[in-house]
């Protein structure tokens, strides 16, 4: 029997309706909101996996392109490898419902998440979150949820729940929160430099949405969810887990804060295995695994208790300290721009490159018609990083890490129209303890310096952590977290910004909420910290570079009469290839008459430039221009000024002393520089060579010299003109 229940969030009301679909699923929960519909199905294996210490869940977010009425582009029509923002959405997902599982459960879990309705208007990745977290909790799968997630953006100045995708594309600020009714658990957005108050109000704004949402799933529940499966007991222990504890304490003490990340493992190993040795007897094959666990309790105890009450953290710095920070720029001698940022054993290597408007890439998906994309940053995490042996490949961790970067810098890039170059960014991070995604942020920020690109003002990111003990009531709030802090901390918080405010952050937690006033405090010293950085990053480069690097291609743009659109391309395009055939530029025209040339070097798209606005303008009497001979007559010569427009040189025009031929002066193809002196009225050309070479008349001989070759270096290419940009 299916069973619906509803809620007002927003504008629109959500539905959650259970028992009609996928039935054989352990959980399906239908979900609309507006026109956008998801249908979320829970599945979990039947047979227990042995030795497992995680969590082994997979959380698969799809799109049909039939939602939106479409199909697919490209070769295959179907749907098929996860695209970035179906990966980027299964994340969204997975991260505040995993740790609500239980590790004993020891099944394989599998949510599968697809929409299979968009209005095009309301996006489905919150409706898909609230109907996974719905779908596992009217199952038989165990689960500490349910969990709640909403949309907030700042439009105008005021606060919306659930914007459409107008209003996101609008909004100063857009973050999705997620949580349960006791607090928030996750926050990930971007903003255009927004103070740290309004996504603090925007975060408030959610949090009662969140309860209500919440609330809404347990209704579901009663009415048609099914018994809990069981969780399997805890194995006994070890006999002498009080005299290894024992044992083992003092040394774990001094290990755990040995500086040096591989100095600290490595003493944190040599501890256990002296710690296993001197226990050897009692602890049996099959307790490995106990002997582990007990090992890494002993270390989450230590390090915690060090930080709560001494305010000491494992590399000996305090609550507040960043680590040391190293800048360099140029560090390639090929590419665009490039940049080396090292903060403590966190290392990233960025390059910036710069391309033309055929790099763009190209978005297809259901929200929309087509649309390209001139920003890219890409993230690698590659296993020597961490001193590892392991395959290079992209995962959802590499997507999800470059998307928050990438966040975080596109709002102080340039407008395409004032910088219309196709801009990559590729994050290589060489070493990791701790928050490589701001790493990238900050080297991203200096290679985009280097490479010319007019930001509008340095970024720079900061992961905080939070250690907390509810016996005691003691919070710590760590700026800069190492990757143990993060491993053993209860919150990661990453937050980039520039100097005046926030662009990108993301936000975990490990417990089950975290009041607001941890937050403020956690944001406040995310603000000091990132001032910090800003500082030290602005010693090595502060501005953008003047000019753009040699090696990237040279830009010009103008704008030419929409009427005259059709000349420029040609019968085919045939104009047009020629024009890029001949210059090795390559040429695109919008439909409102804007001209973008891209050339190999700034010559090449200069004269398709030229070409190009011979073909769109008038002629003009007293100019002058560079030619082509084109024909050599008795009388004079024909030169080219401008492709398939020629214009008379008589042979009075080409010297100021009498000669018998034109082959005197002129050759056939030879550039030479001349003046429009009429257009009769019948639009015929007439031209001059002298003129041009010796307007005053002062020339003895009127000779150009050997007759070939180009005109001297003082006469222009084309006559005087605006152009719109030069890069």
């Amino acid at each position: 029997m299916a069973h619906t229940v509803s809620l007002k969030v927003g504008q629109l009301e959500l539905r959650l309706e259970a028992g009609k679909l996928a039935k054989q699923a352990n959980g399906a929960v239908f979900a609309t909101y507006g026109g956008s519909a998801v249908l979320a199905t829970a599945c979990c294996s039947e047979k227990e996996v042995e030795g497992l210490d995680y969590v082994p869940l997979q959380v698969e977010y799809n799109e049909k392109y039939y939602a939106a009425g479409k199909i697919p582009g490209g070769f295959l029509k179907r749907e098929a490898r996860p695209k970035d923002r179906e990966i980027l959405v299964s994340r969204l997902i997975d991260r505040p419902m995993r740790p609500l599982f239980d590790k004993g459960f020891g099944r394989e879990i599998q949510i599968v998440p697809t929409t299979v309705s968009t209005d095009q208007i309301n996006p489905p990745d919150v409706v898909a979150m609230i109907a996974s977290s719905a779908a596992v909790l009217i199952s038989d799968i165990p689960f500490a949820g349910p969990v709640g997630a909403v949309r907030v953006c700042a439009l105008n100045g005021e606060l919306v729940v659930n914007p459409t995708l107008q209003q996101i594309e609008a909004s100063q600020l857009e973050i999705v929160v997620a949580g349960s009714e006791e607090g928030v658990t996750m926050v990930e957005g971007g903003a255009k430099e927004v103070p740290e108050e309004v996504l603090l109000k925007a975060i408030s704004v959610a949090q009662p949405v969140i309860a209500d949402l919440c609330r809404l799933q347990k209704e579901l529940a009663r009415l048609i969810g099914k018994p809990k499966l069981p969780v399997k007991e805890p194995e006994a222990g070890l006999e002498k887990r009080d005299a290894i504890w024992a044992a083992a304490y003092p040394l774990m003490e001094v290990a755990c804060f040995v500086k040096g990340k591989a100095e600290r493992s490595e003493a944190i190993k040599k501890v256990k295995r002296s710690v296993a040795e001197q226990f050897a007897a009692d602890i049996p094959e099959d307790k490995a695994g106990h002997f582990g666990g007990l090992m890494d309790d002993l270390e989450y105890q230590i390090v915690r208790k060090s930080i709560l009450d001494r305010h000491i953290r494992t590399d000996g710095r305090g609550l507040e300290d960043i680590r040391p920070i190293a800048c360099e720029v140029d560090v390639l001698p090929r590419t665009h721009g490039s940049a080396l940022f090292t903060r403590g054993e966190t290392q990233s290597l960025s390059v910036t490159t710069l391309g033309t408007v055929s790099d763009e890439q190209m978005i297809d998906d259901i929200e929309g018609d087509k649309r390209y994309q001139n920003f890219m940053l890409h993230y690698n995490f590659p296993p020597f990083s961490v001193g590892e042996v392991g395959r290079l490949a992209t995962g959802r961790r590499e997507i999800g890490h470059g998307h928050l970067a990438q966040r975080a810098l596109a709002g102080v890039l340039p407008k395409k129209e004032a910088f219309p170059y196709t801009i990559r960014v590729v994050s290589e991070i060489l070493e990791s303890n701790g928050s490589s995604s701001m790493a990238t942020v900050c080297a991203g920020t200096l290679s985009l310096l280097n490479a010319g690109v007019p930001i509008r003002k340095p970024v720079a990111g900061i992961a905080m952590g939070l250690i907390t003990d509810p016996s005691s009531g003691k919070t710590a709030v760590l700026s800069d977290i190492l990757g143990e802090e993060d491993h053993l901390g209860d919150m990661d918080f990453k937050v980039a910004g520039t100097e005046d405010g926030i662009t990108g952050f993301q936000m975990d937690i490990k417990i089950s909420g975290v009041s607001f006033d941890i937050l403020s405090r956690a944001v406040e010293q995310a603000h000091a910290g990132r001032m910090h950085i800003l500082k030290i990053m602005n010693q090595t480069l502060a501005v953008p570079r003047s000019t753009i690097s040699e090696y990237a291609p040279k830009i010009v743009t103008f704008r030419i009469d929409t009427e005259k659109i059709g000349a420029v391309i040609g019968p085919g395009g045939k104009t047009i290839k020629g024009m890029s055939e001949k210059t090795g530029a390559s040429i695109n025209i919008e439909n409102d008459g804007t001209v973008t040339v891209y050339g190999k070097d700034l010559a090449s798209a200069q004269e398709a430039e030229t070409m190009i606005r011979g073909l769109v303008e008038e002629p003009e009497v007293g100019r002058i221009y560079q030619g082509v001979v084109k024909r050599i007559m008795d009388f004079g010569a024909f030169v080219e000024i401008f492709p398939g427009k020629e214009g008379l040189v008589h042979i009075s025009k080409l010297s100021r002393k009498r000669i018998n031929t034109v082959g005197e002066v002129l050759k056939m193809d030879q550039e030479i520089p001349v003046k429009l002196t009429e257009v009769d009225r019948m639009g015929r050309m007439n031209l001059s060579y002298i003129d041009a070479i010796d307007p005053n008349g002062t020339s003895s001989d009127g000779d150009s010299g050997d007759g070939g070759g180009k005109a001297p270096a003082r006469y222009p290419r084309r006559g005087s003109g605006d152009r719109d940009h030069r890069s």
